[in-house]
């Protein structure tokens, strides 16, 4: 182990076109594993599955989705009444807003809410709507596909004078269609924002 024992990964993904090269992989690596004298637990073991759930996502050979229950939790999210619990819900929001198209521009009444570290939430109409926008685009987020790098990607990009979005796509399936790979949007900084849009 190059980092020693204590860095050690303890969760191995192994993932393969087919069963044939799946076999393969797994056997290359529990003989990497045996040749270190590392040893796994049977029970905590799990081989040839279809799906796996894996720090809140559900991944399968389709692509990758939010966990069900990270769907259920936010579906039962009730509004913030502090800044503590906005903050909470940012940290969850956060960790998933690849999934959510120009999920910085939704979320902008709420982050402006915590703009200059306020001691108390001033909750508006906007931050209940823009709230209740992320709830719904999170509990109807779309499947995000394993990227197949020898298949064309389309990247599509979108500005504003507020922020910046993209999708990063391909054409999949039978018949083809396009399906999302990733999202990404972010706020502009007060520099940014005098920028020309084309650049």
């Amino acid at each position: 182990m190059p980092y020693g024992f204590a860095n050690a990964p303890s969760v191995f993904l192994i993932y393969s076109r087919n069963l044939a090269k799946h076999r393969h992989h797994v056997t290359e690596v529990l003989e990497r594993l045996r040749k270190f004298q590392l040893f796994l637990k049977a029970e905590k073991c799990s081989f040839h599955q279809p799906s796996v759930q894996f720090l809140g996502y559900k991944i399968d050979s389709s692509g990758i989705q939010m966990d069900e229950g990270k769907i259920t939790a936010i579906r039962n999210w009730l509004a913030p009444t502090t800044v503590k619990e906005l903050q909470r819900f940012f940290g969850f929001a956060n960790f998933y807003r690849r999934f959510i198209q120009n999920y910085s521009s939704i979320a902008n009444s709420l982050t402006s809410l915590l703009r200059n570290k306020p001691k108390s939430l001033a909750w508006s109409p906007a931050a209940e709507e823009a709230f209740n926008t992320l709830k719904k685009a999170f509990t109807t987020s779309p499947l995000l596909i394993h990227p197949d790098p020898n298949k064309p990607f389309i990247v599509e990009v979108d500005a504003s004078t507020t922020g910046v979005g993209a999708v990063q796509s391909q054409q999949q399936g039978n018949p083809s269609r396009l399906h999302p790979c990733a999202f990404f949007s972010r706020k502009l900084n007060p520099a940014e924002r005098n920028y020309d849009i084309g650049n």
